[in-house]
């Protein structure tokens, strides 16, 4: 049965029915995507690393030396010749596709998405598959969305669906995957998109229950409910491990702004140097201490620590080792997510400092369970900033409900420590990074009222700005950010806008650059004149002042006008 056939099948439904056949098509393909992605991951790590620590130390040396490199190297070389778009983790990207291109996802970040990641965690390198889920599904459910008829700019649904599905499937945490979408990447804990999200998210979860089993992801033994003593240490846990999460949010985020530079280096060498990283790390610790948690997704230390069966001292050298690693590699550019890591961050904060203070108090097993799963809660909020998503997302992984009130204590806490110590999330940081700026519209109800709008509703107040015009400083801002056009600034005046391709013309002709009329306005210009104005301005760039003749302040373009007015037009249906 082909795809056009399913097509003009559904064509057929009643218009009420149609999106519910369509959310649940999407949801199964994006929750099975996520499970082959899953499967994948585990087939290559367990016939590869995990084979070699069973080896001689001479033959896991180099086993594991040949390995590491070797796939993330090609991973580099991969992201760099096809789809710089799918390092790291691609949530953020997945969040600003929904918001910036209407939830289009290309079709090549799918399949480098699942071969980079496949490559990468399950050749051993420290990053998790739980945000590249997100982004595959994510994206496959956008691409098949439109082989089933849905235009490229109607495409939101069937993003934030697949996106939903492949992290419930990933995680086997439905509940938590709504939550998550609805927070991080929607933004709206009442969105119309609720329904899609949810049926999404079920059918990616019943997918992973067909197929890996309905148990959840950590089993813990002997758990009950814990005493007063573990209540009194969960502040002091949930501090160190939001403290360890902005730690590694600044060392990775910090190093990957560094890797966006100019080198020498092609991108597949220093990718494929921060696979050597955790191979250095990784393998000094496991022939020191026998566990092997610094590779991959180091799940199975981390089930040992919430059994209680891992030593307070191996704990804190395993979380020092995977911070370490799991920086370099996601900073140098590896294809994989943090969701991982930073439960292994919190898990370990929270079963070093339960073992060292069981030294002198009588904690229970419970005690020490209890504080390892908030740590993981307080880490992976205060990185990620979505904390009803960091308690659901813990306790679906765990099934224990005797956990939630340390979870909701050890989540506040990290709120607090994280805002303190990092003005913003991870994510949010790396569009910063890549000249992003999400704005989330809120339209109004009347097409009266949108045109009065003022242009400071639809601006771009992160513009790129071109302030040095010699060559090796326009070749380096062309390299880093991939805009079509350039507002000038000489004097603190704007005095063109630049394009590209006169850009680029330029440096090849080894000539002064021409500039295109500038076309401004202020952030209280109506929408109805800056259309005016974008239609007749001939670089399609409106120049937003601080006031006439003033600085600097933001750009306009049509497609941020057009994205505006389908989000109006959306709401006007709806």
């Amino acid at each position: 049965m082909s795809v056009d056939f399913v097509a003009r099948l559904l064509q057929r439904l009643p218009a009420k029915a149609r999106p519910v056949v369509v959310t649940l098509i999407l949801g199964l393909a994006a929750g099975l995507a996520a499970v082959l992605f899953h499967l994948a991951i585990h087939f290559v790590y367990q016939h590869g690393l995990e084979e070699l620590t069973h080896r001689s130390r001479g033959t896991f040396l180099l086993g594991s030396f040949f390995l590491i490199a070797v796939t993330s190297g090609f991973t580099g070389w991969l992201l760099s010749s096809f789809c710089p778009a799918a390092a790291g983790s691609g949530i953020p990207q997945v969040k600003l596709a929904f918001w910036k291109d209407f939830g289009f996802i290309p079709w090549r970040v799918v399949w480098v998405k699942f071969i980079g990641g496949v490559l990468t965690v399950g050749g051993g390198s420290s990053l998790g598959r739980e945000g590249p889920s997100v982004q595959l599904a994510g994206g496959l459910a956008s691409n098949l969305s439109g082989f089933l008829g849905t235009a490229k700019n109607e495409r939101r649904t069937a993003a934030a669906a697949g996106a939903a599905a492949g992290l419930a499937a990933a995680f086997n945490t439905p509940i938590a995957a709504v939550t998550f979408v609805l927070e991080e990447i929607i933004g709206d804990l009442n969105s119309r998109l609720l329904g899609s999200v949810l049926l999404a998210a079920v059918l990616g979860a019943l997918v992973a229950h067909g197929i890996l089993g309905a148990q959840p992801a950590f089993t813990l033994h002997g758990q009950g409910t814990p005493q007063w003593l573990a209540y009194a240490l969960t502040p002091l846990v949930a501090v160190i491990a939001a403290v360890a999460g902005c730690w590694f949010q600044k060392l990775a985020l910090g190093l990957r702004l560094v890797n966006r530079r100019p080198s020498p280096l092609p991108p597949w060498v220093r990718t494929m140097l921060g696979g050597i990283a955790v191979w250095a790390i990784g393998a000094a610790v496991f022939l020191g201490t026998g566990h092997a948690g610094v590779f991959s997704l180091g799940y199975d230390d981390l089930s040992l620590a919430l059994d209680g069966r891992l030593l307070w001292h191996i704990a804190a050298l395993l979380l020092v080792a995977k911070l370490l690693a799991t920086a370099v590699c996601y900073g140098l550019g590896g294809c994989g997510g943090i969701f991982a890591p930073t439960l292994f961050f919190g898990g370990m904060t929270g079963a070093a400092l339960s073992g060292l203070a069981g030294l002198a108090l009588p904690l229970t097993g419970a005690d020490h369970v209890t504080l390892a799963v908030v740590g993981m809660c307080a880490c992976l909020g205060a990185v990620v900033r979505a904390p009803v998503t960091g308690i659901l997302i813990v306790f679906e992984m765990t099934h224990e409900f005797a956990l939630v009130p340390a979870l909701v204590i050890g989540a506040l806490i990290s709120e607090m420590i994280s805002r303190k110590l990092s003005p913003e999330s991870f994510y949010e940081t790396v569009l910063a990074q890549d000249g992003q700026h999400v704005e989330k519209l809120v339209p109004p109800r009347s097409l009266r009222t949108w045109m009065e709008l003022p242009a400071a509703r639809i601006a771009n107040f992160s513009p790129v700005i071109i302030g040095d015009p010699a060559p090796a400083a326009l070749r380096e801002l062309l390299d880093r950010h991939g805009h079509e056009r350039f507002p000038v600034v000489e004097g603190g005046r704007v005095t063109g806008v630049l394009t590209r391709r006169e850009a680029e013309a330029a440096l090849a002709a080894h000539r002064a650059p021409v500039y295109e009329p500038v076309t401004s306005c202020t952030p209280a210009t109506s929408v109805r004149e800056v259309a005016d104005r974008i239609v007749s301005s001939p670089s399609g760039l409106i120049v937003v002042l601080d006031q006439p003749g003033g600085g600097v302040i933001g750009v306009i373009t049509m497609h941020d006008l057009l994205r505006a007015q389908m989000a109006f037009a959306r709401e006007q249906q709806d």
